[in-house]
């Protein structure tokens, strides 16, 4: 029941970013195809090559900082009452390892929600939310024009050009700004799942060049052959 009102009441307020396709009521893997394709074929209308940057953020789940989430909810207009329940919600938590005969000392979980569980899929977006529309301001204000994607556990940089070169610096550009954002919010990257892919109408582009992400500490991306 809390799920549902929640879900109710933050889309209903408009706070969940648009480009959040996943784990919501009316909303699946399919509309991520429709999205994706209708931005393909549209680029293609105007002889444009469309390029995504795929990448995942690294324990996304048992890194929800509960400090920031009360503060999250609060800019999202809830009311008190569920303020004061989500600032004691999985608060004091502890946990112990077990492996065979051993068994641990008990750690201090002060982070983290379980994933799957009832809460989970609203929670993420919301946590999520304000990520985008930050993102989405730094983006606009520096030129850059790439357009976001967020389904299940991957989120999607899109840019559309005659030019892979300029393409490339699009995704680079957007790639850099958006781990430091993270880290504000007590979330990382993980570079080695990071892909690159172009949907180009030419069927035959050898020799594309790659993204080199190494200076922001990922790797160089040769582009996928196939999604």
């Amino acid at each position: 029941m809390i799920g549902e009102r929640l879900q109710f009441h933050s889309i209903s307020n408009n706070f969940v970013h648009q480009c959040q396709l996943d784990r919501l009521k009316h909303k699946s893997t399919i509309d991520i195809k429709v999205a994706l394709t209708h931005f393909i074929r549209s680029g293609w209308i105007k002889n444009l090559t469309t390029s995504t940057l795929v990448f995942d953020i690294a324990q996304f789940f048992p890194s929800f900082n509960h400090q920031i989430l009360p503060l999250i909810l609060e800019k999202a207009r809830f009311n008190i009452k569920v303020l004061n329940f989500f600032k004691n919600y999985l608060v004091s938590r502890k946990m112990t390892y077990l492996w065979n005969n051993f068994s641990s000392p008990l750690h201090n979980i002060d982070v983290g929600v379980g994933q799957g569980s009832v809460l989970s899929s609203i929670l993420s977006a919301l946590y999520l939310s304000p990520i985008f529309y930050i993102l989405e301001k730094w983006l606009k204000n520096l030129k850059i024009p790439v357009s976001i994607l967020s389904f299940v556990d991957n989120r999607l940089f899109i840019s559309q050009n005659k030019s892979i070169h300029v393409l490339n610096a699009n995704l680079f550009c957007s790639y850099n700004i958006f781990p430091n954002l993270l880290t504000k919010f007590g979330l990382v990257v993980e570079h080695r799942k990071t892909e690159v892919f172009h949907f180009s109408r030419q069927r035959r582009e050898f020799n594309l060049p790659p993204v080199d992400l190494t200076l922001i500490g990922g790797a160089v991306l040769h582009p996928n052959e196939s999604w």
